[in-house]
Protein backbone atom coordinates (compact mmCIF):
# COMPACT_ATOMS: atom_id res chain seq x y z
CA UNK A 1 0.00 0.00 0.00
CA UNK A 2 2.22 2.36 0.60
CA UNK A 3 4.48 2.20 -2.37
CA UNK A 4 1.01 2.45 -4.31
CA UNK A 5 0.64 5.80 -2.64
CA UNK A 6 4.02 6.49 -3.67
CA UNK A 7 3.38 6.19 -6.87
CA UNK A 8 -0.25 7.57 -6.89
CA UNK A 9 0.92 11.05 -5.46
CA UNK A 10 1.57 13.64 -7.83
CA UNK A 11 5.22 15.17 -8.83
CA UNK A 12 5.22 17.90 -6.45
CA UNK A 13 8.56 19.66 -8.44
CA UNK A 14 6.60 18.78 -11.45
CA UNK A 15 6.25 22.70 -11.71
CA UNK A 16 9.93 24.09 -10.54
CA UNK A 17 11.02 20.90 -13.09
CA UNK A 18 10.08 22.41 -16.58
CA UNK A 19 11.26 26.02 -15.03
CA UNK A 20 14.61 24.46 -15.24
CA UNK A 21 14.08 22.73 -18.44
CA UNK A 22 13.13 26.04 -19.92
CA UNK A 23 15.75 27.83 -18.19
CA UNK A 24 18.63 25.32 -19.20
CA UNK A 25 17.44 24.79 -22.94
CA UNK A 26 16.86 28.69 -22.76
CA UNK A 27 20.91 28.88 -22.80
CA UNK A 28 21.57 26.21 -25.22
CA UNK A 29 23.04 23.34 -22.63
CA UNK A 30 25.78 26.45 -21.31
CA UNK A 31 23.85 26.93 -17.77
CA UNK A 32 25.35 24.62 -14.39
CA UNK A 33 23.04 24.53 -11.52
CA UNK A 34 24.28 27.67 -9.88
CA UNK A 35 23.26 29.67 -12.72
CA UNK A 36 19.75 27.96 -12.36
CA UNK A 37 19.67 28.33 -9.47
CA UNK A 38 20.46 32.21 -10.09
CA UNK A 39 17.90 32.51 -12.73
CA UNK A 40 15.03 31.10 -10.80
CA UNK A 41 16.26 33.38 -7.84
CA UNK A 42 15.80 36.37 -10.55
CA UNK A 43 12.04 35.13 -11.29
CA UNK A 44 11.14 35.10 -7.48
CA UNK A 45 11.98 31.26 -6.95
CA UNK A 46 14.09 30.49 -3.75
CA UNK A 47 15.41 26.77 -4.08
CA UNK A 48 18.77 25.53 -2.70
CA UNK A 49 21.31 24.50 -5.10
CA UNK A 50 21.20 20.67 -4.21
CA UNK A 51 17.95 21.07 -4.83
CA UNK A 52 18.72 22.17 -8.72
CA UNK A 53 21.66 19.93 -8.84
CA UNK A 54 19.34 16.87 -8.02
CA UNK A 55 16.51 17.58 -10.23
CA UNK A 56 19.13 18.17 -13.37
CA UNK A 57 20.39 14.28 -12.43
CA UNK A 58 17.05 13.29 -12.74
CA UNK A 59 16.49 15.64 -15.91
CA UNK A 60 19.28 14.14 -17.18
CA UNK A 61 20.16 18.18 -17.78
CA UNK A 62 24.03 17.80 -18.02
CA UNK A 63 26.20 21.01 -20.53
CA UNK A 64 27.11 19.42 -23.73
CA UNK A 65 29.40 21.90 -24.17
CA UNK A 66 33.16 21.19 -23.57
CA UNK A 67 37.36 22.64 -23.56
CA UNK A 68 39.36 21.89 -26.43
CA UNK A 69 42.66 23.56 -26.01
CA UNK A 70 43.93 25.38 -29.11
CA UNK A 71 47.51 27.05 -30.18
CA UNK A 72 46.90 30.49 -28.21
CA UNK A 73 47.37 33.82 -31.18
CA UNK A 74 50.68 35.54 -29.90
CA UNK A 75 50.49 39.18 -31.29
CA UNK A 76 53.42 40.03 -29.57
CA UNK A 77 56.35 40.57 -32.35
CA UNK A 78 59.41 42.04 -30.17
CA UNK A 79 59.77 45.71 -28.93
CA UNK A 80 58.64 47.81 -31.42
CA UNK A 81 57.65 50.61 -29.58
CA UNK A 82 57.10 52.12 -25.69
CA UNK A 83 56.34 49.13 -23.61
CA UNK A 84 54.24 50.45 -20.45
CA UNK A 85 55.02 49.17 -16.66
CA UNK A 86 52.37 46.98 -15.83
CA UNK A 87 50.39 49.19 -13.37
CA UNK A 88 47.74 46.96 -12.92
CA UNK A 89 50.04 44.38 -11.38
CA UNK A 90 46.82 41.89 -11.24
CA UNK A 91 44.63 44.56 -9.15
CA UNK A 92 41.43 43.44 -11.44
CA UNK A 93 38.94 44.24 -8.60
CA UNK A 94 37.12 47.94 -9.06
CA UNK A 95 34.15 49.26 -7.54
CA UNK A 96 34.12 52.28 -10.47
CA UNK A 97 32.43 51.46 -13.19
CA UNK A 98 34.62 52.26 -16.51
CA UNK A 99 38.17 53.12 -14.74
CA UNK A 100 39.47 49.74 -15.43
CA UNK A 101 39.62 48.49 -19.12
CA UNK A 102 41.71 45.56 -20.62
CA UNK A 103 41.75 44.33 -24.27
CA UNK A 104 43.37 41.61 -26.56
CA UNK A 105 43.00 39.87 -29.83
CA UNK A 106 42.01 36.67 -30.12
CA UNK A 107 41.88 34.23 -33.81
CA UNK A 108 39.77 31.97 -34.81
CA UNK A 109 39.24 29.25 -37.73
CA UNK A 110 36.44 28.88 -40.31
CA UNK A 111 36.71 27.00 -43.74
CA UNK A 112 35.63 27.76 -46.93
CA UNK A 113 36.51 26.12 -50.46
CA UNK A 114 38.15 27.80 -53.16
CA UNK A 115 38.30 27.85 -56.92
CA UNK A 116 39.55 24.12 -56.93
CA UNK A 117 36.56 23.61 -54.31
CA UNK A 118 39.33 22.55 -51.74
CA UNK A 119 38.57 23.16 -48.53
CA UNK A 120 41.29 25.71 -46.81
CA UNK A 121 41.49 27.41 -43.33
CA UNK A 122 40.84 30.60 -42.90
CA UNK A 123 41.10 33.09 -40.07
CA UNK A 124 39.07 35.72 -38.36
CA UNK A 125 40.30 38.33 -35.42
CA UNK A 126 38.32 39.49 -32.60
CA UNK A 127 39.35 42.68 -30.74
CA UNK A 128 37.03 43.28 -27.63
CA UNK A 129 37.62 45.84 -24.87
CA UNK A 130 35.97 44.66 -21.82
CA UNK A 131 35.41 46.61 -18.40
CA UNK A 132 37.04 45.14 -15.05
CA UNK A 133 34.25 46.19 -12.70
CA UNK A 134 31.47 43.79 -14.57
CA UNK A 135 33.19 41.91 -17.13
CA UNK A 136 31.34 44.02 -19.60
CA UNK A 137 32.59 44.36 -23.33
CA UNK A 138 32.40 47.88 -23.99
CA UNK A 139 33.12 47.55 -27.70
CA UNK A 140 34.77 45.10 -30.14
CA UNK A 141 35.58 45.01 -33.89
CA UNK A 142 36.36 41.78 -35.93
CA UNK A 143 38.54 41.44 -38.76
CA UNK A 144 39.67 38.87 -41.72
CA UNK A 145 43.52 40.18 -40.40
CA UNK A 146 45.33 41.85 -37.58
CA UNK A 147 45.00 45.40 -38.57
CA UNK A 148 45.94 48.58 -36.80
CA UNK A 149 42.73 50.00 -37.98
CA UNK A 150 40.36 47.76 -36.18
CA UNK A 151 41.83 48.20 -32.71
CA UNK A 152 41.97 51.85 -33.34
CA UNK A 153 38.30 52.29 -33.81
CA UNK A 154 37.83 50.07 -30.82
CA UNK A 155 39.95 51.46 -28.30
CA UNK A 156 38.38 55.33 -29.77
CA UNK A 157 34.69 53.54 -29.08
CA UNK A 158 35.61 52.34 -25.50
CA UNK A 159 37.24 55.63 -24.35
CA UNK A 160 34.26 57.48 -25.63
CA UNK A 161 31.82 54.90 -23.39
CA UNK A 162 34.35 55.57 -20.43
CA UNK A 163 34.19 59.25 -20.63
CA UNK A 164 32.11 59.28 -18.02
CA UNK A 165 34.60 57.92 -14.92
CA UNK A 166 35.06 60.25 -12.54
CA UNK A 167 38.53 59.06 -11.76
CA UNK A 168 41.71 58.55 -14.10
CA UNK A 169 41.12 55.74 -16.43
CA UNK A 170 43.62 52.67 -16.99
CA UNK A 171 43.66 50.66 -20.10
CA UNK A 172 45.79 47.46 -19.72
CA UNK A 173 46.80 44.77 -22.47
CA UNK A 174 49.38 42.86 -23.38
CA UNK A 175 52.74 44.11 -25.06
CA UNK A 176 51.16 42.83 -28.28
CA UNK A 177 53.00 44.61 -31.37
CA UNK A 178 49.58 47.23 -31.88
CA UNK A 179 49.08 48.38 -28.02
CA UNK A 180 53.10 49.65 -28.84
CA UNK A 181 52.33 51.76 -31.62
CA UNK A 182 52.83 55.26 -31.47
CA UNK A 183 48.95 56.20 -32.04
CA UNK A 184 47.85 53.49 -29.59
CA UNK A 185 49.66 55.29 -26.78
CA UNK A 186 48.16 58.82 -28.20
CA UNK A 187 44.73 58.00 -27.94
CA UNK A 188 45.37 57.48 -24.54
CA UNK A 189 47.46 60.00 -23.38
CA UNK A 190 45.32 63.16 -25.08
CA UNK A 191 42.30 61.54 -22.89
CA UNK A 192 45.03 61.39 -19.68
CA UNK A 193 44.50 58.00 -19.86
CA UNK A 194 47.29 55.84 -17.98
CA UNK A 195 48.54 52.53 -20.32
CA UNK A 196 49.65 49.56 -18.36
CA UNK A 197 50.63 46.04 -20.44
CA UNK A 198 51.28 42.51 -18.68
CA UNK A 199 54.61 41.12 -18.73
CA UNK A 200 56.40 39.35 -21.35
CA UNK A 201 54.68 35.81 -21.54
CA UNK A 202 52.52 36.22 -18.39
CA UNK A 203 48.81 35.21 -19.67
CA UNK A 204 47.39 35.48 -16.08
CA UNK A 205 48.63 39.46 -16.16
CA UNK A 206 45.53 39.82 -18.34
CA UNK A 207 43.62 36.61 -16.76
CA UNK A 208 40.17 38.45 -17.35
CA UNK A 209 40.43 39.42 -21.10
CA UNK A 210 41.20 35.82 -21.27
CA UNK A 211 38.75 34.25 -19.50
CA UNK A 212 36.51 35.70 -21.58
CA UNK A 213 38.10 34.57 -24.64
CA UNK A 214 37.73 30.97 -22.76
CA UNK A 215 34.10 31.55 -22.11
CA UNK A 216 33.44 32.64 -25.97
CA UNK A 217 35.00 29.58 -27.12
CA UNK A 218 33.82 27.33 -25.27
CA UNK A 219 30.20 28.24 -25.50
CA UNK A 220 30.27 29.27 -28.97
CA UNK A 221 33.15 28.08 -31.13
CA UNK A 222 34.88 24.61 -30.35
CA UNK A 223 32.51 21.61 -31.24
CA UNK A 224 31.23 23.67 -34.18
CA UNK A 225 32.35 24.56 -38.04
CA UNK A 226 31.99 27.86 -39.90
CA UNK A 227 31.73 28.00 -43.29
CA UNK A 228 32.03 31.72 -43.42
CA UNK A 229 33.42 34.47 -42.47
CA UNK A 230 30.17 36.38 -42.31
CA UNK A 231 28.41 33.02 -40.56
CA UNK A 232 31.20 33.27 -37.33
CA UNK A 233 31.29 36.58 -37.21
CA UNK A 234 27.66 36.91 -36.68
CA UNK A 235 27.70 33.79 -34.40
CA UNK A 236 30.58 35.94 -31.97
CA UNK A 237 28.15 39.38 -32.10
CA UNK A 238 25.23 37.34 -30.89
CA UNK A 239 27.12 35.46 -28.57
CA UNK A 240 28.67 39.30 -27.21
CA UNK A 241 25.08 40.50 -26.80
CA UNK A 242 24.14 37.52 -24.74
CA UNK A 243 26.79 37.90 -22.35
CA UNK A 244 26.79 41.52 -22.17
CA UNK A 245 22.41 41.69 -21.60
CA UNK A 246 21.52 37.93 -20.84
CA UNK A 247 24.58 35.50 -19.16
CA UNK A 248 24.52 35.45 -15.38
CA UNK A 249 27.84 35.82 -14.08
CA UNK A 250 27.70 33.68 -10.66
CA UNK A 251 30.30 36.23 -9.19
CA UNK A 252 27.37 38.98 -9.80
CA UNK A 253 24.23 37.04 -9.74
CA UNK A 254 23.22 39.14 -12.64
CA UNK A 255 24.17 39.82 -16.22
CA UNK A 256 27.06 42.40 -16.89
CA UNK A 257 24.40 45.01 -17.81
CA UNK A 258 22.32 44.38 -15.59
CA UNK A 259 25.01 44.60 -12.60
CA UNK A 260 26.03 47.88 -13.41
CA UNK A 261 22.26 49.18 -14.17
CA UNK A 262 21.92 48.50 -9.86
CA UNK A 263 25.24 49.55 -8.89
CA UNK A 264 24.76 53.16 -11.07
CA UNK A 265 20.98 53.27 -10.60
Amino acid sequence: MYWQKRLEQKNPNASLEKKIQKIFDEHHGNYGYRRIQLALKAQGINVNQKKVRRIMGKLGLKGTKFIRKSRRYNSYKGTIGRVAKNLIHRRFYTSIPHQKVTTDTSEFNYYEHDKNKKLVIKKLYLDPFLDMFNGEILSYRISERPNAKAIMDAQKEAMDRTDDCPYRRTFHSDQGWAYQMKAYKKQLTKQNIFQSMSRKGNCFDNSPMENFFGLLKQEMYYGVIYASFKQLKQAIEDWIHYYNHHRIKTKLGCSPIQYREQMTA
